[in-house]
């Protein structure tokens, strides 16, 4: 399962495969979510490790851009 994971957009197909929809309002609440249900779908065993990955980076980085708008508000 080798596909590009470089944006929010990218991790949400990601989960959207399994049936996994995530939309709470806020952006930042959003990606904790969907952070939690790919560590679900992870150790349950269906999303390998390297693509697991590489989604918890983008996860990351985009949770430390919401955080750095919100500082700057």
């Amino acid at each position: 399962m080798d596909r590009e994971m470089n944006t929010l957009y990218d991790v949400q197909q990601l989960l959207k495969q399994f049936g996994v929809y995530v939309y709470v309002g806020k952006r930042m609440w959003d990606i904790e979510l969907i952070a939690l249900e790919l560590d679900n779908l992870y150790k349950s065993g269906v999303v390998e490790k390297d693509l697991y990955l590489r989604a918890k980076i983008v996860l990351r980085h985009e949770h430390r851009f919401e955080e750095e708008n919100e500082r700057y508000k």
